[in-house]
């Protein structure tokens, strides 16, 4: 079960909702069968336009991609994907990490969105989803963006009970206490935002195992940028930087939850 209670899912899905209503551009909004079950996902952008796909980290959702969407969706037809078994729209089987299983719910999820070749755009646990699909399905990615990601380098220990200390100082306690976990938050973050990624982890259960590194071969052929924060206290970012020589960027300063890295990503993108 991926929700504690079927009242937390209840509750967390409702506020999902309302948000979904601001969705900053036009959009389709739809479930897509799968091999997994329904998958939930926000369609903006010209119908034409080259495909992106957004995949977002772990205990997220579509919403992540809002501030980022309006800008992307002037150049591509965006696809933003809630992941199966995370606290999103989309169904909640969990299968094995490192099975076919995602690669084969993602291949069912594109032709149900009518999409063959396309780029992507990856946070954290997405971008080792992105990674593993680019490496079963050779040929199928164009461009890779990739924020924080996860299976270049390793997962640090999370300071779980020194954040759990500071929680109770109200607004500042909650920050303070996301930082400790995380790294330093970006400026201007969005207090609705982050209010509901509280609401989440007050009633979600993410996944709690080590991902599967991947290969200097595995890698080699991929076209890709790594976009990481020096003070990521969830990633070993300085070990992902290393393994991408001209592949990686490092933002001086950020966390595992960077700064809006919009245009970056949109240049590389192309």
């Amino acid at each position: 079960m991926t929700y504690r209670s079927s009242t937390g899912q209840s509750i967390v899905h409702a506020r999902y909702r309302e948000l979904l209503t601001d969705w900053p551009v036009p959009s389709d909004q739809r479930l897509v069968d799968t091999r997994q079950g329904p998958t939930f996902v926000v369609s903006s952008g010209p119908a034409g336009a080259p495909p992106l796909i957004l995949l977002h980290g772990s205990a997220g959702t579509a919403i992540d991609w809002s501030y980022d969407v309006p800008t992307w969706s002037r150049h591509f037809r965006v696809h933003a994907i809630d992941g199966i078994s995370e606290p999103g729209l989309s169904a909640s089987p969990r299968p094995e990490i490192g099975s076919p299983a995602y690669a084969e719910w993602l291949d069912d999820v594109l032709e149900g969105l009518e999409v063959d070749r396309f780029s992507i755009v990856a946070l954290s646990l997405g971008a080792w989803f992105a990674l593993d699909y680019a490496t079963r399905r050779p040929g199928r990615v164009h461009r890779m963006a990739l924020l924080s990601p996860t299976g270049f380098s390793r997962q640090k220990v999370l300071p779980l009970l020194p954040a759990l200390a500071v929680r109770p100082f109200g607004a500042w306690g909650v920050r303070k206490a996301v930082s400790m976990v995380i790294g330093p938050l970006p400026e201007g973050l969005d207090w609705q935002h982050l209010s509901f990624g509280l609401l989440v982890n007050k009633h979600f259960e993410p996944r709690r195992v080590r991902l599967p590194i991947f290969t200097d071969e595995q890698l080699a052929k991929l076209d890709l940028l790594a976009i990481v924060g020096s003070k990521d206290r969830m990633l070993d970012s300085a070990g992902t930087a290393r393994r991408l020589p001209g592949r990686s960027v490092v933002i001086d300063g950020g966390g595992h939850l960077l700064p809006p890295q919009t245009e970056r990503v949109l240049e590389f993108l192309g």
